[in-house]
């Protein structure tokens, strides 16, 4: 297993843990509204909108594509003049 693996694993052990030590009615006031939820609840669906939002901003970036740098890569190879001073001077 690689750390990052072992890592994510004690995390959610260590938050699976704090959920269930935490699993009373409370009191919330979310924007104008006062309602009683589970501390269990609140706190797993934080949990997870944490997870896709981390998920959504650490995925990595779409490379941009070179036309250009493609086309001189694959056609620069091919190019007859490819001899050194060496094989000239060998040839003639």
């Amino acid at each position: 297993m690689s750390i990052k693996t072992i890592i994510a694993i004690i995390i959610a052990v260590l938050l699976t843990i704090v959920i269930m030590q935490n699993r009373d009615e409370v009191p919330f006031t979310i924007l104008f509204t006062s309602m009683y939820a589970s501390k269990l609840v609140v706190m797993a669906s934080v949990a997870v909108a944490a997870f896709i939002v981390g998920v959504i901003i650490g995925r990595p970036k779409k490379q941009k594509y070179d036309i250009e740098q493609y086309h001189d890569t694959m056609y620069n190879k091919n190019k007859p003049d490819t001899l050194s001073d060496e094989d000239r001077d060998y040839i003639s």
